[in-house]
């Protein structure tokens, strides 16, 4: 299976994001390795970083471009970081299916 920005979890699926907040618009702009290999969505957001304004507009960008309701989203790790975890609550398999398909409509292909 190609490498993936999402990973099941017993209480849904875990999404893996760096989040660049200050940007000139909102956006899912590809996918990106992190140091460890790890690959993570890469989210611009017009909001700074200031308060949790920052991660309340990436949560809102995510629910808003997979039409899920913000409140089955929530931020685990990553409150002051870049680096982020947002786990979708829900069935995991069919959340897993969802993202996969919408990875593959958006374009995004994961890096080499």
């Amino acid at each position: 299976m190609p490498a993936s920005p999402f990973d099941l979890h017993a209480d849904g699926l875990r999404v893996y994001v760096r989040a660049t907040p200050g940007a000139a618009r909102d956006a899912i702009t590809g996918l990106q390795p992190d140091a460890d290999g790890k690959i993570r969505l890469k989210i611009n957001v017009t909001t700074v970083a200031e308060g949790g304004k920052a991660n309340k507009a990436v949560l809102a960008l995510l629910a808003k471009t997979w039409r899920l309701p913000k409140s089955s989203l929530r931020l685990i790790t990553g409150e002051t970081n870049r680096l982020k975890t947002v786990l979708i609550a829900g069935d995991g398999d069919a959340l897993f299916k969802k993202m996969t398909d919408w990875l593959s409509t958006a374009g995004f292909k994961a890096p080499v």
